[in-house]
């Protein structure tokens, strides 16, 4: 089990808004969850908005500035806001068993949505390109 899970919600989340989060649990999934967890709290738009300004504080504490992606940061929320929609699960713990492609295939989800490497982009770091193939819910 992920060690992110040792953590509460509101821990989890204070944690990596003030920069104390260690990053080795900063994983994937945690990824997932904190997206999971802002959107429930938050909504969708407010969620975009605060992730990414969380996620770039939180990738210079680190000393990983270089590795911040707008667009995939953007889309990752989309993403997971998709499957809320479509969930009836009340933990994140379920949500992800109710949609284990978030998880074990989610390039696959992206690639439903840009033909071209996101991941790689160097406009894609920096501004929000938007999809060419397939729009997301909002």
């Amino acid at each position: 089990m992920e060690t992110h899970y040792n953590l509460s919600d509101i821990e989890f989340v204070k944690q990596f808004i003030e920069c104390k989060l260690n990053p080795k649990i900063f994983s994937h999934e945690a990824h997932l969850r904190l997206a999971w967890i802002s959107i429930k709290n938050d909504g969708i738009e407010i969620a975009e908005k605060n992730i990414q300004s969380q996620l770039q504080n939180f990738v210079v504490f680190v000393g990983a500035k270089d590795k911040y992606n707008k667009t995939l940061t953007i889309v990752a929320i989309k993403i997971v806001y998709h499957f809320i929609l479509k969930s009836k699960s009340k933990s994140f713990k379920a949500f992800l068993n109710e949609f284990p492609q978030l998880k074990n295939n989610f390039k696959e989800l992206i690639d439903q949505h840009y033909s071209f490497d996101i991941f790689n982009s160097n406009k894609a770091k920096v501004e929000f390109l938007k999809p060419d193939l397939q729009s997301f819910d909002n």
